[in-house]
């Protein structure tokens, strides 16, 4: 049959044709259309905005027509978010996440069915699991704070002005432009109250409102992929039940069962449940800020519950002097580094302050063999910089072959018989190469 011949064809062709228009879509039906599909508040953001810079390739390797994108929230209920038992929180997590994924799919059944192009992307963590790296595509958080949907808080959170903390964030790309769009908020609802750096367990919130992200990730995403990863080395390198049961106990496993059978569990969050900032939230914390800590604060400080860390990781310390109540577990790092390029964008996220007091010194690295990469890193005032090229005088050289030294980092080789057989040359104080080491645990 030739393609002329075919029925669809020729029905299509028989049809009126689709006038097409460029447009622009009203900004009004749009926000109208994702508020009648269950979104708590929309907000528009034209693709090609300044401060959607750095996201924009990877939004269009998702949808490369967008040339709006639609920020989303779903309300979550903030009771159960508030629970000390976990099970509780985590079903409203995964609820409203797959109510914002529905919200998000019927704007785009809509816009599709009108002729505009349009596709949602993925609400859930981890969205792209490529770890170590960008463990998602459509990064939320900051189209939602160019729409206008609230301002990043302490605790690395999106806070909408009206629902606070307690909201859950989508994107829908779309391929036309509309007649208006939103800005961001020319304030941040964030009180600066630090509730979440006293409720955080293990110390991943500073009070100078700088972040750990290595010791969030260790603790409360313990039930995610990176903790998986170590199961699975647990496994294959236990000779027996007796071995395997010094890595992970039967809660342990049990708990992992449940978060592979039901959605993975969140360890903590408790920065989000404590959270008092939002129109509807604040009111019970200002009548009575004592009885609000009281009340929402405390018992998640003085719940019983392990704590996952690092061995001598500043939340190691962090959890043994401000929570002798809690069990301490020490485990490995879930997550193997791939390239030493890698390596190098994982030290800020790495980077203990603590373990660093006292360090003021300058590093030059160079890689060679399968990656040819120098590098400065500089370790002073518990601050970390990190420069391509070598700049300055440093302290130490290290020269290291980078698949030998990518080896040594995911504990396949050992670092004194790579530097004996001189895969790995230091040039200077070898303290101060220990010291460096001992601000990168795991």
């Amino acid at each position: 049959m030739k393609l002329d011949d075919h029925p669809t064809v020729q029905r299509v062709r028989a049809k009126a044709p689709v006038a097409k228009s460029d447009a622009p879509l009203s900004a009004d039906w749009l926000k109208q259309l994702a508020l009648r599909h269950g979104a708590g508040d929309v907000g528009l953001v034209e693709v090609d905005r300044p401060g959607l810079a750095d996201q924009r390739s990877y939004i269009r390797d998702v949808f490369p027509e967008t040339k709006m994108v639609m920020a989303i929230c779903s309300r979550m209920n903030r009771e159960p978010v508030r629970s000390p038992v976990r099970s509780v929180a985590n079903q409203e997590f995964h609820t409203v996440y797959d109510d914002v994924n529905d919200t998000a799919r019927a704007i785009v059944t809509e816009l599709s069915d009108m002729g505009i192009p349009a596709c949602n992307a993925v609400a859930a963590f981890p969205m792209e699991a490529q770890l170590p790296g960008r463990t998602w595509t459509v990064a939320h958080k900051p189209i939602a704070v160019e729409a206008g949907l609230g301002k990043m808080g302490v605790h690395r959170s999106v806070i909408h002005p009206k629902f606070g903390s307690f909201i859950l964030l989508d994107t829908v790309l779309i391929g036309v432009e509309a007649d208006a769009y939103d800005q961001p908020l020319d304030y941040n609802p964030c009180l600066g109250c630090k509730l979440c750096v006293a409720a955080c367990p293990v110390g991943a919130l500073k009070p100078d409102e700088s972040f750990d992200f290595l010791t969030c990730f260790t603790h409360n995403y313990r039930d995610f992929l990176g903790n998986f990863n170590d199961f699975v080395d647990a496994v294959v390198e236990s000779k027996d039940m007796n071995a395997y049961r010094k890595r992970f106990s039967d809660q342990e496993s049990t708990s992992l069962w449940q978060s592979l059978s039901f959605k993975p569990g969140y360890k903590a969050a408790y920065c989000l449940a404590v959270c008092p900032a939002g129109e509807d939230v604040i009111n019970p914390f200002l009548e009575d800020r004592p009885g609000y800590v009281e009340r929402v604060v405390k018992p998640f400080q003085d719940k019983e519950e392990t704590l996952y860390v690092l061995p001598g990781s500043d939340a190691e310390s962090f959890a043994r002097n401000r929570y002798p109540h809690k069990d301490i577990k020490r485990v490995r790092r879930g997550v193997l580094t791939r390239s030493v390029a890698a390596f190098i964008a994982q030290l800020p996220l790495a980077f203990q302050r603590g373990r660093s007091k006292g360090l003021n010194s300058t590093y030059h690295w160079t890689f060679t063999g399968i990656e040819n990469i120098e590098v400065t890193i500089r370790i002073a005032d518990r601050k970390l910089q990190v420069t391509k090229g070598h700049h300055g005088d440093p302290d130490v050289r290290i020269t290291a072959d980078a698949e030998t030294w990518t080896r040594v980092i995911n504990r396949q080789y050992s670092v004194i018989n790579a530097i004996v057989l001189r895969k790995i040359r230091v040039k200077g104080d070898m303290k101060l190469f220990r010291a460096f080491g001992r601000c990168f645990p795991g």
